[in-house]
């Protein structure tokens, strides 16, 4: 039986303050949303993916969405499991959002317990790693929610590659985080006038160089430098020269 501490009430309003798929805004068509789930399912789920639990922890949103809640629950254990593989530690900040969905899954499963043992998670997880900055979210948040917008909506690019600045401010050493936001930042100019700006130009220069596995990255470089008129014919030809 709840307790008074635990009634109703009180745990929705816990679940609101959470940081997750379910508190982000997400709102979109059923059309849409099977669109974007075959789009996701585009990317791929390869060992090494560095960004296998985020995918995982969307897939699972839009199944729930979508009514497969089975299925959601099973993507969102795999996200768990994606995190513990790709960071080399079973638990850590990155599993924040992760347990925010799955406690907003079981309270809409009627599993209130359960809902309320993996919100204690999250307050646990943040008690034990809490922001380097005291009023911002950790940057690990920022990171999965800058990339969940990227995919989620053309509209909200620009507010993910602020929240992509605010994770690499706190975290400069992760790699992956600043090529997502340079790559989101070249797209939010693909359905623009304007023309790409010097420094978002630098930027995706440096992103490359410190990324230069990075295979997509280093097609949207040479995109964007035949256009300002270079010649980029051979490296696109013979890129393990350059």
């Amino acid at each position: 039986m709840m307790s008074a501490a635990q009634s109703p009430t009180t745990l929705e309003s816990k679940l609101e303050a959470l940081q997750c798929h379910f508190t982000w805004d997400l709102d979109w068509s059923r059309s849409k949303l099977f669109c974007l789930r075959d789009n996701i399912e585009d990317i791929g789920t390869e060992e090494g993916n560095s960004w296998l639990g985020h995918i995982y922890n969307l897939q699972g949103f839009i199944q729930y969405k979508l009514g497969f809640t089975e299925d959601a629950q099973s993507l969102f254990n795999k996200a768990a499991e994606a995190f513990s593989q790709t960071r080399g530690a079973a638990e850590g900040p990155w599993l924040v959002v992760n347990y925010g969905n799955l406690a907003w899954l079981h309270h809409h499963l009627g599993d209130q317990a359960e809902s309320q043992a993996y919100l204690s998670k999250v307050d646990a997880l943040m008690e034990k790693y809490p922001s380097p900055s005291q009023d911002e979210l950790h940057p690990e948040i920022y990171a999965e929610k800058a990339w969940t917008l990227m995919k989620f909506s053309t509209d909200k690019r620009l507010l993910a590659a602020d929240y992509f600045q605010r994770a690499i401010r706190m975290q400069p050493d992760m790699v992956e985080w600043n090529t997502s936001y340079v790559i989101g930042l070249v797209r939010s100019f693909k359905h623009s006038k304007e023309e790409l700006g010097a420094d978002v130009f630098e930027k995706m220069r440096i992103a490359k160089e410190q990324d230069p596995e990075n295979l997509y990255l280093a097609v949207v470089y040479l995109q964007q430098r035949a256009k300002r008129g270079e010649r980029v014919e051979d490296e696109a030809r013979y890129p393990e020269r350059f």
